[in-house]
């Protein structure tokens, strides 16, 4: 995930910084500092990282990665 794939997937689903620190138990200063990341997110806990990931795949949110890092809404 890139802080860059975070933002995307917060304005998605037109989320505030606070809605997703809310659905992921995390503080609104962590979603804050992850936002301002340069990159990549790899040197962030993984506990913190399976937060936001499952909190946005429970809203439909697909990262994708490879070559064209990105979101995508699943279909329902």
């Amino acid at each position: 995930m890139t802080s860059a794939q975070l933002r995307a997937a917060r304005a998605m689903l037109d989320w505030s910084q606070a809605e997703l620190a809310l659905r992921a138990d995390l503080s609104v200063e962590t979603i804050k500092r992850l936002e301002n990341m340069p990159d990549t997110l790899a040197a962030t806990r993984v506990s913190t990282l399976n937060a936001i990931t499952i909190a946005f795949a429970d809203a439909g949110v697909e990262f994708t990665n490879g070559d064209a890092p990105g979101v995508r809404l699943r279909k329902k």
